[in-house]
């Protein structure tokens, strides 16, 4: 049986809208967490109330309306500090979460390899550390249920120095995580293949497009859920000219994601960072869409990914009509319409991809005798992708994808070469 949940929606009054749209999605992360929906109430406020973060009369709505839907969670779709949870729960005497808890508890149901399970786990311990109060002394899973779902299957009393010390050694875990984490990458980076991070909100389809971009030769999990994947999954993908990418699917960012959750992801967040271009994915069917380009913008800043080329996608859009389409289109001139579904689109994208990396990654032709080629053709294989190689006389004509940087160390080559022929 699924826990019975009710809504409560919180914003200024100049923010109404947005509060609207904030609540229907806090109603998919609770299906998401595995929660039933029994109703929902809202309030917009001209100030939040510094003790229960609304007024007097609409705690006691709300616990009326628990009671008699029933509800054994009641989820704020604001953060909530500990003194307010305190006084909430005794005045409605249900459990009180908020919107950033049940993220947390969505990425624990998620998370599958060890780095993400410590992340997710870092990430819960430092939200409960301020909030060993009342109801919320124990938080393993002895309880159950949303909101209260432990980072693992230990029974711990989480007493504030057990959970320092216990954030002190996952703090070194990841460490020494992320240390393999950056071998890995320097690994890859050295192989000369421009690196692409899928990013978008949650659910706007970034693992299906990667499995299309594919063709499903190595699928990835995708689900209509949010949050469906956490962990970052690199997979190869052939451009339009003949040369490769690797191409990485990243987790989906949201609205107000919780600080905690952004510090523990950031080692995973980075690739990012690290990337030759960035595939925003946007959904064309989403009424939301601009708030959510705007919650995707904000976090690649706070990463300082904003300079990284870009290019825009619109995903879904097989779900539009054709003054949807044409609405679309005229808003967004430079952006590319795909469906991962149709297929729709996915040459055009990809031709986008390779224009973006076009700016580092240059595409080059070099004719050389065949007995210089030859000293070369070691260095050309692991510092340039050799797309083409043909005979043009006596002589080798090859063409090459390669960096600025490897561009200039081969004209130094071949240069050395000639004085030394």
């Amino acid at each position: 049986m699924r826990e019975r949940v009710l809504l409560v929606g919180v914003g200024l009054k100049a923010e109404a809208e947005v509060m609207a749209a904030s609540l229907a999605e806090l109603h998919r992360l609770v299906e998401t967490a595995g929660g039933e929906v029994v109703g929902a109430c809202a309030q917009a406020l001209a100030r939040y109330h510094p003790g229960t973060l609304v007024g007097a009369g609409k705690v006691a709505e709300i616990a009326a309306a628990a009671r008699e839907r029933r509800a054994a969670t009641v989820v704020f779709d604001r953060e909530i500090s500990p003194a307010q949870q305190k006084a909430l729960e005794a005045a409605v005497r249900a459990k009180i979460i908020d919107r950033s808890r049940l993220i947390l508890d969505i990425f624990a149901k998620r998370a599958r390899t060890s780095e993400g399970r410590l992340q997710v786990e870092l990430a819960q311990l430092s939200y409960m550390l301020p909030r060993l109060t009342g109801s919320w002394r124990g938080f393993s899973q002895q309880v159950g249920g949303i909101g209260t779902r432990g980072p693992g299957e230990r029974k711990l009393e989480y007493e504030r120095r057990h959970i320092s010390y216990r954030i002190q050694h996952l703090r070194r875990q990841l460490e020494a995580v992320r240390s393999a984490r950056l071998l890995r990458r320097e690994r890859r980076l050295a192989v000369p293949v421009p690196q692409v991070a899928l990013i978008g909100y949650t659910n706007v389809g970034k693992s299906s497009l990667l499995n299309a971009f594919t063709r499903g030769s190595a699928r990835v999990y995708a689900d209509d859920k949010l949050f469906a994947t956490l962990d970052p999954t690199a997979r190869r993908v052939r451009l339009p000219e003949g040369s490769w990418a690797v191409m990485t699917d990243t987790v989906g960012f949201i609205r107000r994601l919780p600080t905690t959750l952004i510090a523990a992801f950031r080692s995973t967040l980075e690739e990012a960072v690290l990337a030759d271009c960035l595939l925003v994915v946007a959904d064309a069917a989403s009424a939301q869409a601009p708030a959510q380009q705007a919650a995707v913008a904000e976090t690649l800043r706070e990463l300082g990914a904003e300079q990284v080329p870009q290019a825009l996608l619109f995903n879904k859009v097989d779900l539009l009509d054709g003054a949807e389409r044409r609405d679309l289109e005229r808003r967004h001139p430079d952006a590319v319409l795909v469906s991962a579904a149709t297929g729709e689109g996915l040459s055009a994208a990809l031709a986008a991809v390779q224009s973006s990396l076009s700016r580092r990654w240059l595409l080059r032709e070099v004719e050389l005798p065949p007995e210089r080629a030859f000293a070369l053709t070691s260095w050309l294989r692991q510092s340039c992708q050799v797309l083409s190689e043909s005979a043009v006389k006596d002589r080798i004509r090859l063409r090459l994808r390669l960096t600025k940087e490897n561009w200039e160390r081969l004209q130094k080559k071949l240069a050395s070469t000639r004085r030394n022929s």
